[in-house]
C-alpha cells in the first residue's frame, strides 16, 4: 500500500507541472479568448456585452469574403501537403528502410529542417527565389531553361504552389520517420510469405504493406491537417502580413495577424478573439470529425 501511495506521489510529481504549464499556456488563454470574444472593446479597454455580434461581424461582406478566401488557401495548402509531402515521406520511408548503411545519416538530413525556425527557412527561400539575384533563376538560365526562371513568389499563379514546395522540403522528413518507425514494426515474415508465394516487391507493398501503414498514415492526416490549418509562419516570411502577392497566399492565421494587429479597428481584440475562437472550434471539431473518420477505416 505504502509503494503504491509513494508511486501515485511520483506520477503526480511529474504530471503537475506539464499541467500547469499546459493550463497557464493553452487553457487560460483559450478561455480568455473566448471571454474577449463577447465583449466589445474600444483599444485595450473592455466595453458592453455584446454576445455574438463580433461573430456576426466575421460573416459581413468584405470580411466574409477574406474568411473564405484564406480557408480556401488553407485547403488548397492541405491537399498539397498530404499529395506531395506525405507521398514523399511514404516513398522516403519505404526507399530507406531497405538501406542497410548510412541510414541513419539520410533519416538526419531529411530531418534537419523541420528542426529550423520557418521564419528563418521563409527568408532563406525567398533570397533563394529572388528574380534578380536568387540562384535559382541563375542556374535555371545557365541551363538554357530561360522559360522557368521566373518570379516564383511574386505570381498569384505560383506563389501558392511555391509555399506548398518550400514547406513540403521543409517537413517532409517529418512524415518520413513516422513512416519508417511504422515499416518497422511490421513483422517482416508477412511480406517473406507473399514473395514465397510468387508475388512482386509492388504488390507486397500495395497489398500487405500499405494496408498495414493506414494507423501512421490516418496520424499523418491529421498532424498534417492541424499543421495546414494553423500555417502562420513561413507564408508570413514568404509573402508578408497581407499573403502577397494580391493575396494569393493569404491564410487564417495571415487574417488573424491582421485583424488584430494591423486593421486599425478601434474593436479589433473583439474581432480577432471572435475569429481565434472560430478557428479552434472549427479546426478542434474537424479534427474529432477526421479521426473518427480515419480511425474506422484503419
Amino acid at each position: 500500500m505504502a509503494l503504491s501511495g509513494t508511486r501515485r506521489r511520483t506520477a503526480y510529481l511529474f504530471v503537475v507541472p506539464a499541467f500547469l504549464l499546459y493550463s497557464i499556456f493553452v487553457v487560460y488563454p483559450l478561455f480568455t479568448g473566448l471571454t474577449y470574444s463577447v465583449f466589445e472593446w474600444k483599444g485595450t479597454l473592455r466595453s458592453t456585452f455584446v454576445g455574438l455580434s463580433n461573430y456576426s461581424h466575421l460573416f459581413t461582406e468584405v470580411f466574409r469574403n477574406e474568411l473564405l478566401a484564406a480557408l480556401g488557401h488553407n485547403f488548397l495548402l492541405l491537399a498539397g501537403t498530404i499529395l506531395v509531402q506525405n507521398t514523399l515521406g511514404l516513398a522516403f520511408a519505404v526507399a530507406l528502410f531497405a538501406v542497410r548503411r548510412g541510414k541513419r545519416a539520410l533519416q538526419t538530413m531529411f530531418a534537419l529542417p523541420y528542426l529550423v525556425n520557418p521564419l528563418v527557412i521563409g527568408y532563406l527561400w525567398t533570397l533563394l527565389l529572388s528574380p534578380t539575384f536568387g540562384p535559382v533563376n541563375s542556374l535555371l538560365r545557365g541551363a538554357g531553361l530561360e522559360s522557368l526562371a521566373m518570379p516564383w513568389l511574386g505570381d498569384p499563379n505560383t506563389a501558392l504552389l511555391t509555399v506548398i514546395l518550400i514547406n513540403t522540403w521543409q517537413w517532409v522528413g517529418f512524415p518520413m520517420l513516422l513512416f519508417s518507425a511504422a515499416l518497422g514494426g511490421i513483422p517482416p515474415e508477412y511480406s517473406e510469405a507473399a514473395r514465397t508465394d510468387g508475388a512482386s516487391s509492388w504488390r507486397v507493398f500495395w497489398h500487405i504493406t500499405l494496408p498495414l501503414l493506414r494507423p501512421a498514415m490516418a496520424t499523418v492526416t491529421i498532424l498534417s491537417f492541424i499543421g495546414s490549418m494553423n500555417a502562420f509562419a513561413l507564408i508570413y516570411a514568404l509573402g508578408g502580413s497581407n499573403g502577397a502577392p494580391a493575396g494569393a497566399t493569404d491564410v487564417l492565421g495571415l487574417l488573424f495577424y491582421r485583424t488584430a494587429f494591423a486593421s486599425g479597428d478601434v474593436n479589433a481584440i473583439g474581432t480577432s478573439s471572435a475569429l481565434a475562437v472560430f478557428m479552434f472550434a472549427f479546426i478542434f471539431g474537424s479534427t474529432l470529425v477526421l479521426q473518427r473518420v480515419l480511425r474506422s477505416r484503419s
